[in-house]
């Protein structure tokens, strides 16, 4: 069994501590994390690898968009494999509308095994609206270059003024 900590991301403290088996894969894990939370698991989400700071890398979607299906998604993705050992993190996101995110660490791996998830830990509740997120880029200076002509296609008025059959 796998004791695994959920942490929404939210001023207030909503943590969910959970036993979910060893041979689970992270659809399963997906299922029981937007139960524990109190959502209906009927909503698109993602899992996220990620480093031990918690910088967002590769996505494992919930469904593959490869068009053979081969590609990563959470029902071929194991938690043995994608959360395995103490300290493994991942980052999982709820409803891309709302973007509910959390913060999913192993904090144990028990010898027992019990094929039944189960909440050991309830702190909080789940506010009525998902937080507010920031998404912001770095500004990298002039998108066009130092060296963009602004006269560049001053020669045409507008598109009526193309001879469209010359091409």
């Amino acid at each position: 069994m796998y004791k695994i900590r959920i942490i929404l991301d939210t001023e207030e403290d909503v943590i969910r501590t959970l036993l979910v088996a060893r041979s689970v894969n992270l659809e399963h894990l997906h299922h029981t994390i937007a139960k524990s939370f109190g959502f209906d698991s009927t909503e698109m989400a993602s899992f996220y690898r990620t480093d031990d700071d918690w910088n967002q890398g590769e996505e494992i979607p919930l469904f593959s968009m490869s068009e053979a299906g081969e590609g990563i998604s959470m029902q071929n993705s194991f938690l043995r494999k994608s959360l395995p050992s103490v300290g493994s993190k991942l980052i999982y996101v709820y409803d891309f509308f709302h973007m509910w995110t959390f913060y999913v660490e192993v904090i144990d791996i028990l010898e027992e095994e019990n094929l039944e998830p189960k909440i050991i830990l309830s702190i909080g509740e789940i506010p009525d609206e998902a937080p507010k997120k920031d998404f912001t880029a770095e500004v990298l200076g002039d998108p066009l270059g130092a060296d963009f002509d602004e006269s560049f296609g001053s020669e045409f008025e507008s598109l009526d003024d193309i001879d469209f059959d010359n091409y």
